[in-house]
């Protein structure tokens, strides 16, 4: 996952009369000529917007899993995944049109069919969307750390959020998480081990020995040059 594109999805609504907190921040980047004509051509296809969330069913094939990425920053994983589970829906949320851009060339490129996309926000469109069982599996995968204490409250996993999802995921349904920041790693485990609607499938606090299921990101990459250690967590709705 690119350090941009990958970590900007929003945290969950707070009350109305509140401003939300978005954990994210708009950084248009440059186009490249593929990326624009992808964006202009192949949105009409592979796009979704965010007022067709109120009838999930009729956007997406309730007879086939469906699998949500937030913050896919340039959609390796999620090109990847399309491709090794065509027998699944696979659906996108990135706000970073460049990545967004590549990402649709690519899938196009490759002839991917179970693949959607949307550049909203996602927690504003889950927000929307009808509470209904409509989720399979949702991949968190390198969030924005807002590593600053005073930033904290601008993270993505927040039990307001938890809230959210266990509400559109079906019973039995994963929540995948990943990041490379220890202190981020500390506080998903604490805020989804102590929700009551999710179940630690490692046990408290514990992390997945080898993720299997998802490749090794550009943005995981750069982390591990660093020195930072990776934790992966796998969630049960229960």
């Amino acid at each position: 996952m690119s350090d941009t594109a990958s970590r900007r999805n929003s945290d969950a609504e707070s009350p109305a009369h509140h401003r939300r907190i978005r954990s994210f921040v708009r950084r248009e980047g440059r186009l490249t000529p593929a990326q624009s004509r992808a964006l202009d051509e192949l949105m009409p296809r592979y796009g979704v917007n965010a007022d067709a969330f109120s009838d999930p069913a009729s956007q997406f094939d309730p007879a086939k899993p469906l699998t949500i990425e937030i913050g896919f920053g340039d959609g390796e994983n999620l090109l990847a995944a399309c491709q090794r589970h065509p027998e699944r829906l696979f659906l996108g949320f990135e706000v970073h049109r460049p990545g967004v851009g590549r990402l649709l060339d690519r899938a196009d490129k490759a002839g991917v069919t179970n693949l959607r996309v949307s550049t909203d926000d996602a927690a504003e469109t889950l927000a929307k969307s009808a509470p209904t069982a409509w989720i399979d599996t949702v991949y968190v995968l390198f969030p924005d750390p807002w590593h600053k204490a005073r930033h904290h409250k601008r993270r993505l996993i927040q039990p307001a959020f938890l809230d959210l999802l266990a509400e559109r995921m079906a019973p039995g349904a994963r929540l995948r998480m990943a990041t490379d920041w220890a202190d981020y790693a500390e506080h998903m485990a604490e805020v989804c081990d102590a929700h009551p609607r999710f179940e630690n499938v490692n046990g408290p606090a514990g992390q997945m020995p080898v993720f299997d299921d998802r490749i090794e990101t550009k943005f995981e990459r750069r982390g591990l040059r660093l020195g930072h250690a990776i934790a992966d967590f796998d969630y049960r709705r229960v």
